[in-house]
């Protein structure tokens, strides 16, 4: 989730209002079954609306983690989906919160998993940022998600994590969703506790999978 208006063309994310002023480290959010209200208004989605650099960060580092996963597709010629693995180290007050994210998407989606390792294809941090979270490329082709404070207050954090792992697996932002949509991040406001992906959301992430692995068998994915 990415402050509004004129955020930093390296990170992408949910686009949610993060104060300047340091802040305390949060407590977990639980997730909600609520997606039937609010809905992302057209000033909401005027705030949070990302940049072409945005997008371009979105689809790179997907790419990033395509890549890697290649490398495992080698060692496991014939496995039905892809792991892809994350280091959580850098972010212990977000523990529970990148838990849940992990079972939320491995039960939503089968040709792709995420799963806890030292290392990792990609890496979370938390802390302070203008921003609020995000993800982005760190230029040596992993990336990593940040997960900012003041806004995981703020907001569902649940909710900000499952929204920032769908970078991972994908998926750009789309604010002018409603708030059953993962991917529509602040569009909807700070009273949107839905952390669920929906039907299109997990349909994407799958079809992009299944021609990923295509592709990585083909050796189309360098």
């Amino acid at each position: 989730m990415r402050s509004p208006k004129k955020a930093l063309s390296a990170a992408l994310g949910l686009g949610l209002a993060a104060a300047l002023a340091s802040a305390a480290p949060v407590s977990a959010a639980s997730p909600s079954s609520h997606t039937d209200s609010p809905r992302s208004s057209p000033a909401s989605i005027a705030a949070y609306q990302g940049s072409a650099a945005d997008k371009a960060d979105t689809k790179a580092f997907f790419e990033a983690v395509m890549k890697a996963a290649k490398a495992k597709l080698k060692a496991h010629p014939n496995a039905a989906s892809v792991t892809v693995t994350y280091d959580a180290s850098a972010a212990p007050t977000f523990a529970g919160q990148i838990a849940q994210s992990t079972s939320i998407w491995n039960s939503a989606v089968r040709n792709v998993k995420l799963q806890e390792g030292s290392g990792g294809d990609f890496q979370y941090r938390e802390g302070n940022d203008p921003r609020g979270s995000y993800a982005s490329t760190d230029g040596h082709g992993k990336g990593f998600i940040f997960l900012d404070y003041r806004q995981n207050q703020e907001y569902n954090s649940t909710r900000v994590t499952a929204h920032e792992t769908g970078h991972v697996l994908g998926l750009p932002d789309h604010y002018q969703g409603p708030c059953s949509e993962l991917m529509s991040g602040g569009g909807p406001g700070p009273s949107c506790q839905n952390a669920q992906p929906d039907a299109n959301e997990r349909a994407r992430v799958e079809q992009l999978w299944a021609n990923g692995l295509a592709d990585l068998r083909s050796g189309k994915v360098s």
